[in-house]
């Protein structure tokens, strides 16, 4: 079954249940492809890797802006949770990303593959670790590389 099968599937279920996060994120997802669909120069196909990275990179904007309304404190508590559901709930159709520790082994390994020890070289190494990895979480890589370097 592909995403796209199991979204319809799920929405069906989800407005027989009256489930309104679940029927909201799975309409903003399709919202999503929509835009990706009708952008300038697509003339890709409609399938689970297109699903999957529209997942990503909307996912990376809701924890973006989670972490935002978490620090508004109560005025952004509702919102938050809103968005903690929203992440979780299509988590389950991403990929499983490294764990920190395993990413603080990738970027020791890669300070040493490219003998960097200058702060300055910050962005060659993410550059390189990012390269390498698809399912790394590139704010870990990001502040790994500079508790590592010490800047």
């Amino acid at each position: 079954m592909t995403i796209k099968e199991e979204f319809a599937a799920n929405l069906k279920a989800a407005m027989r249940a009256k489930d309104k996060p679940q029927i909201n994120v799975i309409r903003q997802i399709e919202s999503e492809i929509g835009v990706v669909k009708s952008a300038p120069g697509f003339d890709g196909e409609i399938d689970d890797e297109l699903y999957t990275k529209t997942i990503s990179a909307y996912v990376k904007k809701m924890k973006k802006a989670q972490g935002e309304f978490e620090a508004a404190g109560e005025r952004g508590a509702e919102q938050a949770a809103k968005l903690a559901y929203e992440v979780d709930y299509l988590s389950g159709w991403l990929p499983a990303q490294a764990d920190e520790a395993t990413t603080r082994q990738l970027v020791k390994d890669a300070i040493n593959d490219l003998g960097v020890d200058d702060p300055k070289q910050i962005g060659r190494v993410i550059g390189h670790i990012m390269k390498a990895g698809a399912d790394l979480d590139g704010g870990l890589v990001n502040r790994l590389v500079r508790e590592e370097l010490g800047a």
